[in-house]
């Protein structure tokens, strides 16, 4: 692929981050099997190749619809255009994950968001619990003293203890 080959974009703009393309390889991979650097690299290429392939099928198959927006479908036609049925099956798979992990991302997101119905008050003591837990996870676990209210605080019981 030559480097200008994307319309106004350099070779690097058109690349996929390294380390996580890396992790990708390495994860298919048997744990003693070891990949040199420029075969990742190769690979790498190969990735942002085939992505370049199917968007500029998949917008054909679009412009062919006389749509301006290339959807899921039409990423499956090219697919087909170009060869790869046999992969429409488990590309499809993916893509109905996908949606579903979305949808729940999304309901989790709501769902924090109904919590600013709480009261300053509340969100304040929420957010001193919160902390609580934290500060004993950070101290393996053992207890973390709670700063008392100031409702319940006694001084005359305080300056006692501290002269102790």
């Amino acid at each position: 692929m030559d480097p200008m080959d994307i319309v106004g974009k350099s070779k690097e703009d058109a690349s996929l981050p390294k380390a996580t393309m890396t992790k990708i390889i390495k994860e298919m991979l048997p744990p003693d099997v070891r990949v040199a650097r420029d075969a990742q690299d190769l690979l790498i290429e190969c990735c942002v190749e085939f992505i370049n392939l199917v968007s500029s099928e998949s917008n054909e198959v679009c412009n062919k619809e006389d749509r301006r927006t290339i959807a899921p479908e039409h990423v499956l036609k090219a697919l087909q255009v170009l060869g790869f049925g046999e992969y429409i099956e488990e590309v499809y798979a993916a893509y109905e994950q996908h949606k579903y992990e979305t949808m729940q991302d999304t309901q989790r997101s709501v769902k924090c968001n109904s919590g600013a119905q709480m009261t300053e008050e509340e969100a304040a003591a929420e957010q001193q619990r919160m902390f609580a837990e934290a500060r004993a996870r950070m101290n393996g676990g053992a207890p973390v003293p709670q700063p008392q209210h100031p409702e319940t605080e006694h001084p005359e019981t305080d300056q006692r203890s501290l002269q102790s």
